[in-house]
């Protein structure tokens, strides 16, 4: 079953709750939820949505929804998005309600893209985020994906791992260029990809500059979308 499959079944499932958006999300095979959390500063990097929706109309067929979709992470409306997004620079301490949300999903074969806008290994979102996924997956959950991983190849080819940021390039943050993302695996299958690399910030940028970019930045964005909904 891919992701898919998991949201046709999940709604399906949920079927008793008043979500929204049925008839929309039926038009579209994607759209992007970004997830709210009461902790944290979560509405950050506000243009890096457009920017990926736009990359994903340009490059694929998929049908794409234009539109970025706020969703709180205590809402069960979280559970039939096939793809979620959660990044911020402060506090990550889930309330009942969003731990909850946040295991069910990854445990049901649902997707987070979680971005570490401090782009660091030892600030406050690091840790606290960390700590949070220890505590609910167990201590060895959260761990290095090799660098021929399917990610890194489900559209585009990075042949050597996650591309590098110029927040990592410049110095910023702990001065460290990651050469790994994480990430925690359920039934052999991706759910959770964890990046210190701030791709949020990296792909936050006026729309009319892309075309100075010797090299598209946000095809790395593509891959994670595409294996998102192809496994």
């Amino acid at each position: 079953m891919n992701r898919r499959d998991f949201l046709t079944v999940l709604a399906a499932a949920s079927a008793a709750l008043a979500l929204p958006r049925a008839g929309a999300s039926a038009r579209y095979d994607f759209h992007f939820t970004r997830l709210k959390y009461d902790s944290g500063d979560w509405d950050v990097d506000a243009r890096m949505p457009s920017n990926i929706i736009t990359s994903l109309i340009d490059y694929t067929t998929l049908r794409v929804d234009p539109n970025e979709h706020v969703v709180a992470l205590s809402d069960p409306a979280m559970l039939r998005a096939p793809f979620c997004y959660l990044a911020g620079h402060k506090l990550v301490d889930f309330n009942p309600a969003e731990r909850t949300n946040f295991e069910r999903y990854l445990r049901s074969g649902g997707f987070i893209f979680v971005d570490d806008c401090n782009h660091d290994i030892d600030g406050l979102f690091a840790t606290s985020f960390e700590r949070q996924m220890a505590q609910i997956f167990g201590a060895n959950a959260l761990k290095k994906l090799p660098n021929n991983h399917a990610l890194y190849r489900s559209f585009f080819e990075f042949p050597d791992g996650p591309p590098a940021t110029a927040f990592e390039l410049n110095g910023w943050g702990d001065d460290l260029v990651h050469d790994y993302l994480k990430g925690i695996t359920f039934n052999n299958r991706l759910g959770l990809l964890y990046s210190n690399k701030d791709y949020g910030c990296e792909w936050d940028f006026d729309w009319r500059n892309k075309r100075f970019l010797a090299e598209d930045i946000t095809k790395f964005g593509v891959n994670i979308v595409m294996y998102a909904l192809t496994h």
